[in-house]
């Protein structure tokens, strides 16, 4: 269930603002598995906007979409640019500090169009600045970013597809 901001649900809002609106999730409703360690807290929330980029390729003649990498813009609770998301996967601030993950669990979004929710563990820092302190990520609020489900053929192997998305990413550090 979403959380509701003045009346309206968050996918309405989010449809229809011209500024990026972050959507909580309340504790409850995350899954159990995607929960950051107890000795961990809330550093901040930053909203992704942008694109899953998947190729087709595969071997023995079985072709799929597969994940390349995402390619996203990230946003802070007020709208403003905070940096971006790409290939690692890795998350870079505008102070030049960037963090590389490990997924370490998944469930599958409430959206049954949408890319899972993950828990990660950050396994790599760079620069010191926002991002130096944090451990962990969870993503959540999942729009969109799934692979086709067909298109994948031997016609278009190596090729590249761009699919549209947006998510939550909340960073976490020791307390």
């Amino acid at each position: 269930m979403l959380n509701h901001i003045g009346g309206f649900g968050c996918v309405a809002l989010l449809a229809v603002a011209s500024t990026v609106l972050s959507c909580a999730v309340a504790a409850q409703e995350v899954p159990e598995k995607l929960r950051p360690p107890a000795n961990e807290q809330l550093l901040f929330r930053l909203h992704a906007k942008g694109d899953q980029v998947y190729i087709c390729k595969g071997e023995a003649g079985q072709l799929a979409w597969t994940l390349k990498a995402p390619d996203a813009q990230l946003f802070d609770q007020d709208g403003k640019a905070f940096g971006k998301h790409f290939a690692g996967p890795s998350w870079e601030a505008s102070d030049g500090s960037r963090v590389t993950g490990k997924a370490i669990a998944n469930v599958p979004s409430p959206d049954a169009d949408s890319i899972p929710w993950l828990l990660v563990n950050i396994v790599s820092h760079e620069g010191n600045g926002v991002l130096s302190r944090a451990t962990t990520i969870q993503r959540l609020n999942t729009k969109g970013g799934k692979a086709p489900a067909s298109g994948c053929d031997s016609s278009h192997s190596g090729e590249e597809i761009r699919v549209p998305y947006s998510a939550d990413y909340l960073f976490y550090a020791p307390k």
